[in-house]
């Protein structure tokens, strides 16, 4: 499980990053754009919660990171026991901040399995890589705003056997909407917040310092989200 976590997280990174593809540009939301065909309604949905969990990428090969397993275990046995918080409200909140902004828009109920959807046949800039067209007719909305987080517990790198930080609380995920006419972006935002302790982090079985740092991660990234959003 934390071996499929750790290549999850850097999948992620290079995601973010770009490393492993031509990264995606950021593009600003424009709601004036949606306010001017109110009848076009706009659908917000998520993706499934990763699981609250610890990584520790640069741990490479299976021993080195068994041992950087073994090193943290009352950290990850600790972060078994964090919670989403009100996480999974934040497409509501989303739904909320875009209603007072005067856009039509209405929660999905499901979560979203990108995966899941076709590769799109028309690639090039600001196209979504996967075909959502097909959401049109059974979400019955014009453009689909999706809330993606791949990351969320504690990072901590290492090099081989040598951990080169302290572990840090970490949000990473992306928001974007897709036109679901053309498959095109309308919009595009990465988000990745890393929080370090305030003070010793090292305090099992309870980590306060860690824990606290979670949390203020979990509220930094909600509010980078809905702060992007917000009328301009």
């Amino acid at each position: 499980m934390k071996i499929r976590f750790a290549a999850a997280l850097v999948a992620a990174a290079a995601f973010l990053s770009g490393c492993a593809v031509t990264p995606q540009q950021p593009i600003a939301f424009a709601p004036a754009k949606l306010k001017e065909a109110p009848a076009r309604q706009v659908g917000v949905v998520m993706t499934k919660l990763p699981k609250v969990d610890t990584a520790f990428p640069g741990a490479g090969c299976l021993l080195c990171y068994a041992a950087a397993a073994t090193a943290n275990g009352s950290l990850t046995r600790h972060t078994a026991s964090l919670t989403h918080e009100d996480l999974p409200q934040l497409k509501t909140m989303v739904v909320d901040q875009l209603t007072r902004d005067g856009v039509a828009a209405k929660a999905i109920d499901e979560e979203l399995d990108v995966a899941k959807l076709p590769k799109a046949k028309v690639k090039g800039p600001n196209l979504a890589k996967r075909d959502f067209t097909q959401l049109k007719e059974k979400y019955g909305v014009d453009q689909l705003l999706v809330i993606e987080l791949q990351t969320i517990g504690f990072v901590r790198n290492y090099s081989a056997y040598v951990p080169l930080s302290d572990p840090k609380a970490t949000f990473a995920g992306s928001g974007y909407m897709v036109d679901l006419n053309d498959n095109s972006l309308q919009w595009y935002r990465e988000v990745l917040i890393q929080k370090a302790a305030d003070g010793a982090w090292d305090e099992p079985p309870a980590f306060p310092g860690l824990t606290n740092a979670y949390y203020q991660a979990l509220e930094l990234g909600k509010d980078d989200i809905l702060t992007a959003l917000k009328g301009q």
